[in-house]
């Protein structure tokens, strides 16, 4: 799905500019009523939702929390690693629609297609 891509391609976006000591080390996403916003290094990527959610929730623990109407916040520290408020911890992203689809955020900064481990 593209949205998968997408958040993969804003997320490694957002982890370079934290690795290259840039001062925009984050990543937002937003679900508006008709698309999904992907907002990192001052680039903004937008596409159409087409029905489809995304949630989110820390690895290891239960519940999906879906994006927040204002965006979801994602930071890296100048090794590429999440940092606050995740700092140590894994984010898995779920995106639903027509089909389903799972993408992994490691709290090393590692971006994969499939459930954290």
């Amino acid at each position: 799905m593209l949205a998968t891509q997408q958040l993969a391609s804003a997320t490694l976006l957002a982890q370079q500019a934290a690795l290259a000591g840039n001062p925009s080390t984050s990543v937002t996403i937003r679900q508006t009523s008709n698309a999904f916003e992907f907002e990192a290094a001052d680039s903004l990527f937008s596409i159409r939702r087409e029905g489809a959610s995304v949630a989110y929730q820390v690895a290891g623990q239960s519940g999906l929390t879906p994006i927040p109407g204002g965006g979801f916040t994602i930071n890296f520290d100048r090794m590429g690693r999440l940092a606050a408020p995740f700092s140590g911890q894994s984010l898995q992203f779920q995106i639903s629609g027509d089909s389903d689809f799972t993408l992994c955020l490691s709290s090393l900064g590692a971006v994969y297609q499939g459930p954290c481990s």
